[in-house]
């Protein structure tokens, strides 16, 4: 498409979740990359404007994290108001902000996940953690950029895991930790991108180890055999469409050395942060697009329905 195919372009980000900062972030180098490459885009941050005001717009870029901005709520009002926008649509990107829900279609579909219990509170935590194995984690069921989520060594830690989690969450999941690596697989329309390896300097790879350390490192190629990349490309493509996924996004998985590598499917992402430090940018960069060139692209898929 022409850049002018594009009409008047509103780049959502902000908002109102947990996750505001980190969306700022995605969204100024997003609406600078548009206006870089002559697309008449405008910032528009839906916890200070009026959500009827998006009807003006001919397309919009969701750069928005979280809650309100990729849990299907912003993209129910923009397909009541007939804009098309990036990602995925409104059951897609609910069911991709619902750890619990997708790993449940998951299951079902026969795809590989770490074993996992809805964490109460006052449940027996003890059993919780002979049938898991420690260590694990616990972490909020509805929430990004590993907001709320701790690392369980012991069965006694487990109360106030779920009391952190819970203040982001009321659902709670406790989930087996697979230690063997952590790699993610960046979508973009019906191909998976080059993987990359993240290897935290930190304990896991939390919110810190995401946006605020520089020790964090990210292996692109990720060092697998070309094979056993393609294969987990391929369940990555498997995993977005079973959630209903489109345009783009990202899926997160864990490999499981002990197990002769095997991958475990860990969530998805339907509105991926777009940072100096995000990895679908990261991603396309080894697959040969540039930072601006993605973003182009990534509007160009954006669609209703």
């Amino acid at each position: 498409m022409s850049r002018m195919e594009f009409g008047k372009v509103a780049v959502l980000f902000g908002g109102r979740s947990a996750e505001r900062e980190v969306s700022l972030n995605s969204g100024t180098r997003v609406l600078a990359a548009l206006q870089r490459q002559g697309v008449d885009a405008q910032a528009f941050d839906p916890a200070t404007r009026r959500l009827d005001e998006l009807a003006a717009y001919d397309r919009a870029f969701i750069a928005l994290h979280g809650r309100y901005g990729e849990d299907g709520t912003i993209q129910g009002a923009l397909e009541l108001m007939g804009v098309p926008y990036t990602g995925s649509g409104v059951m897609a990107s609910a069911l991709g902000m619902d750890k619990w829900r997708s790993k449940l279609l998951w299951q079902a579909a026969g795809l590989p996940i770490p074993e996992y219990l809805v964490l109460e509170a006052g449940g027996d935590f003890a059993r919780v953690a002979a049938e898991l194995g420690l260590p694990l984690f616990v972490k909020p069921a509805c929430e990004g950029s590993s907001i709320g989520i701790s690392k369980v060594r012991h069965s006694s830690e487990l109360a106030a895991a779920h009391a952190a989690a819970a203040r982001h969450d009321p659902l709670v999941l406790a989930e087996r930790a697979i230690l063997g690596g952590e790699y993610t697989a960046a979508i973009l329309g019906d191909q998976a991108l080059p993987i990359i390896k993240i290897e935290p300097g930190s304990d896991f790879y939390d919110y810190d180890a995401k946006y605020l350390r520089e020790d964090t490192v990210y292996r692109c190629p990720c060092g697998l055999p070309e094979e056993r990349e393609l294969e987990l490309r391929a369940l990555a493509l498997e995993a977005f469409r079973v959630l209903g996924g489109r345009g783009w996004g990202r899926v997160d998985f864990l490999m499981d050395e002990a197990c002769g590598g095997r991958a475990y499917l860990l969530e998805v992402n339907t509105s991926p942060g777009m940072t100096d430090h995000s990895l679908v940018p990261m991603a396309a960069r080894a697959a040969g697009i540039g930072y601006d060139e993605l973003v182009v692209r990534v509007l160009a898929l954006a669609t209703l329905g």
